[in-house]
C-alpha cells in the first residue's frame, strides 16, 4: 500500500497536487508519522466541484440498473481490498483489528449492497389528484466525513448519492485519510465515469469551509461535531443550499428495575467503549434504577475491567488508543472535571495505567453523575461511561431527555411492552430495545443538536433526491 499520496482524484484520474505542505498522517499506537497526503487549497476545489457538475447531466440521465451495476462493481472492488482497509483503519486510527474488519470494513460493505439494489428500483412517481410527483437528483453533494468511522461514513453519504443520481466532491478527515485513497483506487479499478465523485483532502477551516461555501453544490452532507455542523449551516445558509448534518450525540443507555442486569451492563459497557469510545451513537449514560444500582456498579467495574489495551493487531486487545495526542488529553480532562464535580471513580480514572506508547486513556466508569454536569451533558468522545441512578420509569426518561443532543439510546427491561412505552418517550433519532442489533437500512440521524435528516436505507437516498410536482 502506499501510504505517501501526493494527488487528489479529479475528472476520473489521479491529478498531482500543485504542493504545499503536506498532512502527515500518525499511527495513534505508536506516535509516528505514516503516511501523507496533499493540503489542498480552495482552487482544488473548485476544480473537483466543476467536474462534478459537469458529469452531473450525464450521471443523472444514466439508467437506475446501469448506476446500480457501477455501485455492484465498486462493491466487488471495495470486497477485494477489504484486508488492506481493515488495515489501514489499523494503522491510522488504532481500531483492534477484530473491530476494524467487522465494523470499520464489513459494516459499509453491507451498506453499499443494500444501496446496489435500492438503486436499481428508485422511488415510483406518485399519483396526487391531477398531480405526478417524482424524484429528481439534488445535484452536485459536498461529504465531509470524520475520522472515527473513516470508510463507513463516506460510503453512507457516496453510495445514496450515487444510487439518487447525484455526483459528489469529498473530503474525508485530514485525521485518516488513507482509507479514503483505499476507496478511491476500487473506484477508478469500477469504471465510473469521469466527475462523478472526486476526492480533495485537506484541512476543514479551508477544504471543508470551500465544499460548504461554494455556489456549485446543492448539499452539503456533513458528519462531524455539533460546533462545525453549525458552521457548515451557516456557510450553506448563506447561500440558500441545503445540508445534511450528522452530529454529536450523549446517548442514554436506560436499565428499568426488570432487565436482565447482566447482559444490560455488559452490553451497555461495550457501546460505550466501542471504538475507544469515539462512536456518536456510544451510550456515554447508563441511567439505572435505584434498586439495583450498586449491582450494576459492580458489574461495569467488572466489565470494564476485561477491557485489555495495547497493540490492536493484538488479538488479545479490545481497547486501542484514541486518534490524537489532543484528542486523548481532551477526554483526561473530562475525567478529571467529571470527578472534581462529584463523579465518583469506579474504575480506569485519569491515573491508571497505560501503555507508555500511543495515546491511550484507561476504560473509565464513573458513578453519582449528576444529570446536569458536564461529563452528562457533553459528548467525551472517549471509553468514558457515565452512571446515573433514577428512581423509576417517569425520572429515566426526564434525566434521557435532559440533553440538547437526541440521536441514539437504548432501554433494557424483562417487559417488551414496557420497554416500547419507555423507547417511544425518547426524543431520539433510534432506540435499541434489549440489545436489538443495528439494522444498517432503517434511517439513521438525530433530534435537536444532533443533527438535519437521515442516512442510510431508501430514507438516506431520499436525503440526495429533490420532490417535482408536474400537474396534467
Amino acid at each position: 500500500m502506499d501510504l505517501v499520496r501526493t494527488d487528489f482524484y479529479l475528472d476520473g484520474r489521479w491529478a498531482p497536487a500543485d504542493g504545499g505542505q503536506p498532512l502527515e498522517v500518525h499511527n495513534p499506537t505508536t506516535e509516528e508519522v505514516v503516511g501523507a497526503v496533499p493540503a489542498g487549497t480552495a482552487d482544488d476545489v473548485d476544480r473537483a466541484v466543476a467536474a462534478a457538475r459537469a458529469a452531473f447531466d450525464g450521471w443523472a440521465a444514466t439508467d437506475p440498473a446501469d448506476r446500480a451495476a457501477h455501485l455492484d462493481r465498486l462493491h466487488a472492488e471495495l470486497t477485494a481490498r477489504a484486508y488492506d482497509i481493515a488495515r489501514t483503519v489499523v494503522l491510522e486510527l488504532g481500531t483492534p483489528l477484530k473491530v476494524a474488519t467487522r465494523v470499520q470494513t464489513g459494516l459499509p460493505l453491507t451498506v453499499l449492497r443494500g444501496y446496489v439494489d435500492l438503486a436499481a428500483r428508485p422511488p415510483a412517481p406518485q399519483a396526487v389528484g391531477n398531480s405526478l410527483v417524482v424524484r429528481e437528483p439534488v445535484g452536485v453533494v459536498g461529504a465531509i466525513t470524520p475520522w472515527n468511522y473513516p470508510l463507513h461514513q463516506i460510503v453512507a453519504k457516496l453510495a445514496p448519492a450515487l444510487a439518487a443520481g447525484c455526483t459528489v466532491v469529498l473530503k474525508p478527515s485530514e485525521l485518516t485519510p488513507l482509507t479514503a485513497y483505499l476507496l478511491f483506487d476500487a473506484i477508478h479499478s469500477a469504471g465510473l465515469p469521469p466527475g462523478v465523485v472526486n476526492l480533495v483532502t485537506g484541512t476543514g477551516p479551508v477544504v471543508g469551509e470551500a465544499i460548504a461555501g461554494h455556489p456549485d453544490v446543492d448539499l452539503v452532507s456533513f458528519t462531524g461535531s455539533t460546533a462545525t455542523g453549525r458552521r457548515i449551516a451557516h456557510l450553506a445558509a448563506d447561500r440558500i443550499a441545503r445540508v445534511a448534518l450528522e452530529l454529536g450525540g450523549k446517548s442514554a443507555n436506560v436499565i428499568l428495575d426488570d432487565a436482565d442486569l447482566a447482559t444490560a451492563v455488559k452490553v451497555g459497557v461495550g457501546n460505550a467503549f466501542l471504538n475507544s469510545g469515539q462512536t456518536c451513537t456510544a451510550w456515554t449514560r447508563m441511567l439505572v434504577q435505584r434498586a439495583r444500582y450498586d449491582e450494576a456498579l459492580d458489574l461495569a467495574a467488572k466489565a470494564a475491567e476485561g477491557y485489555h489495551l495495547g497493540d490492536p493487531l493484538d488479538p488479545g486487545t479490545r481497547l486501542g488508543p484514541l486518534v490524537s495526542a489532543q484528542q486523548r488529553e481532551r477526554v483526561r480532562k473530562h475525567i478529571t472535571r467529571g470527578l472534581a464535580d462529584g463523579g465518583r471513580l469506579i474504575a480506569g480514572g485519569p491515573d491508571a495505567p497505560v501503555p507508555q506508547q500511543g495515546w491511550f486513556v484507561a476504560p473509565t466508569v464513573i458513578a453519582d453523575v449528576d444529570p446536569d454536569s458536564a461529563l452528562a451533558q457533553e459528548e467525551v468522545f472517549g471509553p468514558v461511561l457515565a452512571v446515573i441512578p433514577v428512581d423509576d420509569d417517569d425520572h429515566a426518561v426526564a434525566v434521557a431527555n435532559n440533553s440538547r443532543y437526541g440521536l441514539a439510546g437504548a432501554v433494557w427491561s424483562g417487559d417488551e411492552e414496557r420497554a416500547l412505552r419507555v423507547a417511544r418517550r425518547l426524543r431520539t433519532g433510534a432506540v435499541d430495545i434489549n440489545g436489538a442489533p443495528f439494522n444498517p437500512m432503517a434511517p439513521f440521524g438525530g433530534y435537536k443538536q444532533s443533527g438535519l435528516g437521515r442516512e442510510l436505507g431508501h430514507h438516506g437516498l431520499e436525503e440526495f433526491c429533490e420532490v417535482k410536482a408536474i400537474q396534467r
